[in-house]
């Protein structure tokens, strides 16, 4: 009677906890033609484009919001895109920017000049519209439109990356009427934007769904509708891609990548990544104001310290034992996509275990009794390893380098959390080690600053920082290539930036892991991939991918699979219920990681 009773008590609270799917065109009014659906495995971490710096975010912030260029897709080029052409003062502090004409909001109002200076000085004026892109506007002096047609951009000092202002443009008759923008979770449908598609869809932690926008100024996308489907794991987005409930999926392990080679109706996409994937060293944390934070060993303080850890590390074991093969062993910050600004150590620290207990030897950190380094001061070197709870690469590099450490008489206490306690963790400066990685972009600049003292977190904890480094020598090198507008000069000093962050080794850039994915190729054709040699669908500097699909037949007459957006919110309403049995927990999750864009 009791199982009775609690299985009809569960019946009814997927009842009452799942709402009625809504799909984005109400009571089956569904746009005619193709529905590509994309399985995610990441965070949405908000709909909010001045907010939202997850992949997942910004991947559907591409689709819907304009940028003044864009990069294409044959080798991450620099083109038009809202402004038509552009040009400088002499002394680079000037720049004019020409709106394309003609060009209009979902809604119908015209973009305009006066869109983009409104959405750059709101980012200027507004610490919460500053949160995902403010490093973008923070060399501006003054943003104004003279005409709806002329955008004039004034910088304090020249600034390199202004043909690279990856910041989404909102409409000025839209978002005026916002006055809290950290707590506007533009979630209302549909959503004005200017791209190629328009959001017209939104169910948290299940789906985004968006529509194609016929008043695109390159037309109208061959897809009619595009949805992203959000899954708790990837073996799960693969089961679905195998039963055709999804046409693409993205983040697969080497295992599924392998697993579905040979698959009738699928086809496998390698790609290079974009992301390093780095393991940081706590070298002492504090905050923009120059005051101690966090729980950080004194030891990893000492660059001998660091530098003998990284000899402590086989990232070739890594490569081939992690990824499967599928990517390339760790060394400069910059993946090797970016080839012009790729950099390789000349002399790298490569696994030398007796290297490295030389040096610590010859620090004064002796060994104790129970085989432990302790510093000088007698403080045992026991070091806690922050990872992500969820996922398996991370358990694995963890168990590889608590071995590795061990060797080295430290001692690796493995913390796995939750992201959103991750993320925390990392910004408080609350941890020894800790896993981390960013998506880099063709131009550098903006995971280049999350090494400056600047990206620090305030003192009230806001930020978004990686290491935590504070190094006037790599300040310098910093500021010096964002000025530096000869092609030559500037990647030759990004390369020393790396050279001195290497030095460091309070980042340890572990591997390059390949992009892999796959998809419905009975439904789907003609992707475009970013870059067209080696290059990816999803998560691309631009809306390429999406853009350029090519629907079949069989897409078209939407013989595919099952709604699986219907089967998420049964699966997500099951693990509400399993969850209520025990507690009601409420998390908003924060971005990770292994989310950034």
């Amino acid at each position: 009677m009791r199982r009775r009773l609690v299985a009809l008590g569960a019946a009814l609270l997927v009842g009452l906890l799942l709402p009625t799917p809504v799909s984005a065109q109400e009571d089956g009014q569904r746009p005619q033609g193709a529905v590509l659906r994309v399985g995610l495995q990441q965070q949405i971490d908000s709909l909010n484009p001045f907010l939202g710096y997850s992949l997942a975010a910004t991947d559907i912030f591409r689709a819907i919001y304009p940028t003044l260029t864009t990069y294409n897709a044959q080798d991450f080029g620099v083109e038009p895109e809202l402004a038509e052409r552009w040009e400088s003062t002499p002394d680079k502090l000037t720049w004019t920017f020409h709106i394309r004409p003609g060009v209009t909001w979902s809604d119908g109002a015209p973009v305009t000049a006066r869109d983009a200076a409104y959405t750059y000085n709101r980012m200027m004026s507004d610490p919460a519209a500053a949160t995902a892109n403010g490093n973008f506007v923070e060399n501006f002096e003054q943003v104004t439109a003279p005409d709806d047609q002329t955008l004039v951009i004034r910088t304090k000092t020249p600034q390199a990356t202004m043909l690279a202002i990856d910041a989404p443009i909102v409409p000025e008759h839209v978002w005026s009427k916002v006055t809290d923008v950290a707590n506007f979770a533009n979630d209302q449908m549909p959503v004005v934007g200017s791209g190629p598609y328009t959001l017209t869809g939104y169910r948290a932690e299940q789906d985004v769904t968006l529509t194609a926008n016929p008043r695109f100024w390159r037309g109208a996308p061959k897809v009619a509708e595009l949805q992203f489907i959000q899954f708790k794991n990837s073996d799960a987005a693969v089961q679905a891609l195998r039963k055709g409930d999804v046409d693409v999926v993205q983040k697969l392990t080497p295992a599924q990548y392998d697993a579905l080679a040979d698959q009738p109706d699928i086809k496998q996409v390698k790609g290079q990544g974009r992301r390093f994937y780095e393991m940081i060293l706590n070298p002492g944390a504090t905050n923009s104001e120059n005051q101690p934070i966090g729980t950080g060993h004194p030891a990893l303080k000492d660059l001998r310290v660091r530098q003998a850890i990284d000899l402590g590390i086989d990232r070739k074991a890594l490569v081939d034992r992690v990824l499967g093969g599928y990517g390339q062993v760790g060394g400069g910050y910059l993946p090797p996509i970016f080839s012009d600004y790729h950099w390789n150590p000349p002399q790298p620290r490569t696994f030398d275990p007796a290297a490295a207990n030389r040096m610590l030897d010859e620090a004064g950190y002796a060994r104790g009794p129970d085989g432990i380094r302790r510093t000088p001061q007698g403080e045992p070197l026991n070091f806690d390893f922050v990872l992500h709870g969820d996922e398996a690469s991370d358990a694995q590099v963890g168990e590889f380098v608590k071995r590795w450490l061990a060797d080295l008489g430290i001692n690796v206490a493995l913390q796995p959390v939750s992201d959103n306690q991750l993320n925390d963790r990392t910004t408080a400066g609350d941890f020894d080690m800790v896993i981390s990685g960013w998506s880099a972009n063709p131009d550098p600049d903006y995971v280049l600053r999350l090494q400056t003292c600047g990206a620090r977190p305030t003192p009230d904890g806001n930020g978004t920082p990686d290491t935590l480094q504070c190094d006037p020598v790599y300040d310098d090198l910093y500021n010096k290539q964002l000025a530096e507008f000869d092609p030559a000069k500037r990647i030759e000093l990004v390369k020393q930036l790396q050279s001195r962050f290497y030095e460091q080794a309070t980042g340890l850039v572990l591997y390059y892991g390949n992009s892999l994915e796959a998809y419905r190729s009975d439904r789907y054709n003609g992707f475009q991939l970013q870059p067209a040699t080696e290059g990816v669908i999803t998560g691309q500097q631009g809306y390429w991918g999406y853009y350029g699909a090519e629907p079949t037949e069989q897409a078209v007459n939407g013989s595919g699979g099952t709604d699986y957006t219907t089967v998420a919110w049964v699966l997500g309403g099951l693990v509400v219920v399993i969850v209520l049995v025990g507690a009601v927990v409420v998390v908003r999750r924060r971005a990770t990681a292994d989310d950034r864009e």
